[in-house]
């Protein structure tokens, strides 16, 4: 098992369009493109693990891909059946969303992923599908992976979900364009847009009433997606944390997406007294631009609301929130304890290990801002995981373990690394 030991940092000051291209993006970019009429182009995709499974499982279902290097244009004549099995890796995201893309095309499709993905709930979305004529099966009643989908007939539904999931929702959505007749799906607050104003962009007929999104079956294939992915927020979050509790620090984060359900993270980060500075550049499928990260004093704040906004970035925060002065506070975030691993027992034992004072709730935890100690954390296969505390050791050294899965999402993360702090890696 590969780790990796960081030193503590000094001040630094660094400005970079280099931060990984958005991975919820690009996802769902090319698995649109299999509804699209003519040839889809996408540049900047993240090539990352998860997201070249999602390639090449749409590779899998009868498109036609040409890359080089750039730009990926991708055709479809309609989803085929596979010969092969469909390995998403580690991406919920991917397995998620593929169940509604195949729950109405014709054919046997089976999905399948990492030893880490095979454990995550899959209920959420197969539950749904199945009560409106989707057939899906799995180990534990369809609740895990591997699953066998066979396409069928779809009947129209007015849905009210639980929990605010943007992957539930984007898995609705995607079944809903084939359904029988208009659709509804509700969530109790407002999840990440990317599929709305993506099909949106595509002319879809998808319209937002408030929490409600109400969705008409295509009546012909939708327009090619011409897009270039921007920057990632979720992973631009780990070096903006890393400013922030640099003192004397700075970075510049070109090209990322200024979507507001994405920068929610920013906004807490900015309420714990970061100086943040939002610049908008470009506004077609998604609002694009640069953030400014400069270092400042933080203090300890409460988390409670829009938390599907941050779920990704809370372990990041929770580092920030390690370093601040005072007492901090994360509520109603029970979501992540489904993530790639239990993301509340992992980042309460890695601070903990730190040195820190953590009390574990339910749905999350209270961090008493304290002093950072070096230690040696496991990330349990959790690529957040191990890049949040291998952050946490540009103040005070560390040692992290388990590090494959930083592939997942963003591969370049030490070459950025590098620029800060030196990084030893050991077998």
């Amino acid at each position: 098992m590969q780790s990796v030991v960081v030193a503590p940092a000094k001040s630094f000051s660094f400005k970079t369009d280099k931060i990984a291209p958005d991975k919820s993006i690009s996802h769902r970019s090319v698995m649109f493109a299999m509804l699209a009429d003519g040839v889809s182009e996408v540049r900047n995709f993240l090539r990352a693990e998860d997201t070249l499974n999602s390639l090449e499982i749409v590779k899998n279902l009868g498109a036609n891909i040409e890359d080089d290097g750039e730009v990926i244009k991708i055709s479809s004549d309609g989803i085929k059946e596979p010969f092969e099995i469909l390995d998403c890796g580690n991406s919920g995201t991917g397995m998620r969303l593929f169940c509604g893309l195949l729950s109405s095309a014709e054919g046997h499709f089976v999905l399948t992923g990492d030893k880490y993905l095979r454990r995550r709930p899959m209920k959420r979305v197969t539950a749904p599908l199945i009560s409106i004529g989707a057939k899906i099966d799995g180990r534990e009643h369809g609740d895990l992976a591997p699953l066998s989908i066979r396409g069928a007939s779809l009947k129209a539904f007015d849905y009210e979900s639980k929990i605010a999931s943007a992957q539930v929702k984007s898995c609705m959505i995607l079944a809903a364009l084939r359904a029988d007749g208009e659709c509804k799906y509700s969530e109790p607050e407002l999840s990440r847009d990317h599929t709305e104003r993506m099909l949106q962009g595509m002319g879809a007929e998808l319209s937002v009433d408030g929490l409600t999104t109400t969705i008409k079956p295509m009546k012909k294939l939708l327009s090619p997606l011409k897009i270039r992915v921007p920057a990632d927020p979720s992973s631009a979050f780990f070096f903006a944390v890393a400013a922030a509790i640099t003192p004397g620090s700075e970075v510049v984060i070109e090209g990322v997406t200024l979507n507001p359900t994405r920068i929610e993270a920013f906004k807490a980060l900015e309420r714990m007294g970061a100086d943040i500075i939002y610049e908008l550049t470009d506004d077609k499928y998604e609002p694009i631009g640069n953030i400014t990260v400069k270092y400042a004093p933080l203090h300890g704040i409460v988390v409670e609301e829009n938390i599907s906004w941050l779920i990704d970035e809370l372990p990041a925060l929770s580092i920030a929130m390690a370093c601040a002065k005072g007492e901090s506070i994360v509520k109603n975030a029970e979501e992540l304890r489904v993530k790639e691993s239990d993301r509340i027992s992992t980042v309460v034992e890695g601070l903990r290990a730190c040195g820190i004072e953590v009390e574990e709730y339910k749905d999350g935890y209270k961090i008493i801002g304290g002093e950072l100690k070096a230690a040696k954390v496991d990330s349990d296969g959790d690529h957040r995981i191990a890049m949040s505390f291998i952050i946490a050791g540009l103040r005070c050294g560390m040692e992290v373990t388990d590090l494959e899965c930083i592939n997942t999402s963003f591969p370049n993360f030490f070459e950025l690394l590098e620029k800060i702090t030196s990084v030893e890696f050991q077998l």
